[in-house]
């Protein structure tokens, strides 16, 4: 009889644990997905409060997808994130799927630069494993919070042989989106995430994965970039041109040691003459200009208003200036040829 009750126990052991299930790793770093508030229906609430404990309580049914297993790595709000967090976010996560006993990793994140971090670990990761970034745009406590079946599809699409090798990738609302491309575009509605030049690539729905496009450019494996050894990273900063732009901000940037300056221009990435003037003359002096565009969809075209040729700028493409900023970062750590940082811009 004995032996009989120890079988039925190791089988009931054997079977609570799903060895036929993927294994997956969901890393908390705060935001508002980690919110909580003193009212459920005020809109007033403290980003990154609950423990991932906590948080997953919320979340019913993730066995039906995969084995979890949680960690809390951060407990900031987004807007917070730095180049340091961002390096030691890569370093993590890289460590993880480096694991033959791990299959994908969920990544929860503030939505204020959630679309930054995505890029930056598009860049540098070293794995063809899924890597599914999550947030919210309503805290754990909120009426209707959106954070639980965000992370419920997250686990669903980290689970999915479907989301293997196509980089890291974002879901919000029942959408997934290429880490590249996706912005967020409204400060508070829950569909604020889009793909303005190219949509989302699928869906999510109620844990059903449907993928129906892929980005082409250069990504995680396959990508030249990496963190490993890496304590500091280039100094890159942005400007949001305007009428009126002073172009003062210029002389300030090269004096407190910018390696490159990020034109969030007008137009086709446009700027006034006088601040085009200092950047030209900033270039000289070898710092690198990069012009891309404030208007949210489209690629800056090299040569129409401006010689780019000439004055040895590069071009963005249809990267946002965030973006275009990560890759100018990441560039520098590999060459300060500016031909070559062009190049990177018409691959990643």
């Amino acid at each position: 009889m004995k032996v009989i009750k120890t079988l039925s126990l190791l089988v009931f052991l054997l079977f609570s644990y799903n060895s036929y299930a993927k294994n997956i790793v969901i890393v908390t770093t705060g935001g508002t997905i980690s919110g909580a508030g003193e009212s459920s229906n005020e809109v007033k609430y403290v980003p990154g409060k609950i423990t991932v404990e906590s948080l997953l309580k919320s979340v019913p049914n993730l066995e039906k997808f995969a084995n979890i297993k949680a960690e809390q790595l951060m407990q900031i709000s987004s807007q917070d994130i730095t180049s340091q967090d961002w390096i030691k976010i890569a370093n993590k996560l890289n460590d993880l799927l480096s694991r033959s006993d791990v299959d994908g990793v969920v990544l929860t994140h503030g939505t204020d630069t959630l679309e930054e971090t995505a890029y930056f670990l598009n860049l540098v990761l070293k794995s063809k494993k899924p890597v599914i970034i999550v947030g919210s745009m309503r805290p754990s406590t909120s009426i209707s919070a959106d954070g639980s079946m965000n992370i419920y599809n997250a686990v669903a699409l980290a689970s999915s042989k479907d989301a293997y090798n196509k980089g890291v990738l974002v879901l919000l609302n029942d959408e997934i989106y290429a880490a590249r491309d996706v912005s967020k575009l409204h400060t508070t509605n829950v569909n604020s995430f889009k793909s303005p030049n190219s949509g989302p690539i699928g869906q999510v729905y109620y844990g059903d994965v449907k993928i129906y496009y892929e980005n082409l450019r250069l990504h995680t494996a396959s990508s030249n970039f990496s963190v490993k050894n890496i304590v500091d990273l280039p100094k890159v900063d942005i400007i949001y041109a305007h009428a009126g732009f002073d172009s003062g901000i210029v002389d300030y940037l090269v004096k407190s040691g910018s390696k490159a300056i990020v034109v969030a221009g007008v137009g086709d990435g446009n700027i006034n003459k006088e601040t085009m003037n200092k950047l030209i003359d900033a270039r000289k002096k070898g710092v690198f200009i990069v012009r891309s565009s404030r208007v949210g969809a489209g690629a800056v075209v090299r040569n129409t208003e401006v010689e780019d040729d000439k004055f040895d700028f590069i071009t963005s493409d249809n990267l946002s200036p965030q973006k275009a900023r990560i890759l100018t970062i990441l560039a520098l750590t590999k060459t300060e040829n500016s031909k070559k940082i062009s190049e990177m811009f018409g691959k990643y």
